[in-house]
C-alpha cells in the first residue's frame, strides 16, 4: 500500500485533488483499479492533513453475475459505506438498443447515474479509478479515431452538476496496481461485461504492448508528450 499511496499522494498534491471538507464518492466496479482507489483513499484519510469524508458508489448494470453482496462485504472490511444504485443499463444497451459498439452508451449512462447518486448523497467530488495506462489508451483512441490530442484529465469540474471529477490513480502505472492486488491477495469481482476484451480500448492496449517490444520507453515517452503539451491540465 505504501507504494500505491506514494503515487496517489503525489498526484493529489500536484493537481490539488482534495480539499478540506470534501465528501468524495469513489466509484466501485469491483475490479482491481476501483478497489485500489477505494483502499488508497481510505488509507489516506487516516493521516492526510486535509479532512475528507468518503463513500463508495456502485452502479448495478443488471448483468447476471454482478455480485452486490461481494462488494458490500468488501466495503465493510475496508470500512467505507457503499451506496448501490440498481439500473437498467444492460436492458437498454444490449436488449432494447442492441448496440454493436455499446461502450460509449454504457459509459454515458453510468456517468449520469453516478452523478445523480453523488449529488443525492451530498458529495462534491467523484473519484474515478482510471490509471496511467487507461489515460494512454484513451490518448491513442482519440488520436487515431477522432483526430484530436486528448485524454482523461486529472481533475475536471462539471458545470451542470457542480461536481468535480478526480482521478487519483492517473499517474499510477497499471503494473503497480496489479502488483498491489497480487501481493495482498485481494479478491476482485469477476468481469461481467460481455464486451470485455473485445473493445477498441483493448486494441489500444494490445498496440501499446506490441510497441513496447520495439520501443521499451514508449509509455514514458507518451506520458512525457502529454505532460509537455499540458493536455487536459497534465503537468
Amino acid at each position: 500500500m505504501q507504494r500505491i499511496l506514494s503515487y496517489m499522494r503525489k498526484t493529489i498534491e500536484t493537481y490539488e485533488l482534495i480539499e478540506d471538507g470534501d465528501k468524495i464518492a469513489a466509484c466501485l466496479s469491483g475490479g482491481k483499479d476501483s478497489f485500489t482507489l477505494l483502499m488508497g483513499l481510505k488509507a489516506l484519510q487516516r493521516f492526510y492533513p486535509k479532512h475528507f469524508d468518503l463513500i463508495a458508489i456502485t452502479v448495478n448494470p443488471g448483468f447476471e453475475f454482478f455480485n452486490s453482496d461481494f462488494l458490500r462485504k468488501k466495503c465493510e472490511e475496508i470500512g467505507v459505506p457503499l451506496v448501490e444504485e440498481v439500473s437498467h443499463i444492460k436492458e437498454i444497451v444490449f436488449d432494447i438498443r442492441k448496440e454493436q459498439n455499446p461502450c460509449s452508451l454504457c459509459a454515458n449512462l453510468r456517468r449520469g447515474i453516478i452523478n445523480s447518486v453523488a449529488i443525492r448523497e451530498g458529495c462534491n467530488k467523484i473519484a474515478l479509478g482510471h490509471n496511467q495506462d487507461d489515460a494512454l489508451e484513451t490518448f491513442l483512441l482519440n488520436f487515431l479515431y477522432a483526430g484530436n490530442l486528448n485524454t482523461f484529465a486529472p481533475m475536471s469540474y462539471m458545470d451542470r452538476s457542480k461536481v468535480t471529477l478526480i482521478r487519483p490513480l492517473i499517474d499510477t502505472p497499471e503494473k503497480e496496481i496489479k502488483k498491489f492486488i497480487k501481493r495482498n491477495n485481494i479478491e476482485v469481482m469477476k468481469k461481467v461485461c460481455p464486451m470485455d476484451g473485445y473493445s477498441k480500448r483493448e486494441d489500444m492496449k494490445n498496440m501499446i504492448f506490441e510497441l513496447e517490444k520495439k520501443i521499451p520507453t514508449v509509455k514514458a515517452n507518451m506520458v512525457g508528450a502529454i505532460k509537455r503539451a499540458n493536455i487536459n491540465g497534465w503537468k
